[in-house]
């Protein structure tokens, strides 16, 4: 099959996404996988699937943009309490637009 060409034979471009293991997502991020663990506790992050083989959680960009995210709410003095009620109206006015 040429390259850029998806299975249906139409020229569109492949897009391919950057997946993260939490390990991995932790270190290009700058947290430990200890603060990663305890915010999916807290529901601030969502892992976009996991490894029937292994468990490993997957990540991807929107969950390395919402660690961003969180980073400049806890810089503003934002507690996580704070944060989540903040993310979470976001959430929900996004689906109401």
């Amino acid at each position: 099959m040429p390259r850029g060409t998806n299975w249906a034979g139409a020229d569109k471009p492949i897009i391919m996404k950057t997946i993260y293991l939490l390990k991995d997502l932790a270190k290009v991020s700058g947290h430990s996988t200890h603060t990663l663990k305890f915010y999916l506790r807290l529901g601030l992050l969502k892992e976009i699937g996991r490894s029937p083989a292994t468990n490993f959680r997957y990540f991807d960009g929107s969950s390395f943009s919402r660690l961003k995210e969180i980073r400049k709410l806890q810089k503003k003095k934002l507690s996580l309490k704070e944060i989540q009620e903040y993310l979470h109206q976001k959430r929900t006015a996004g689906v109401f637009k």
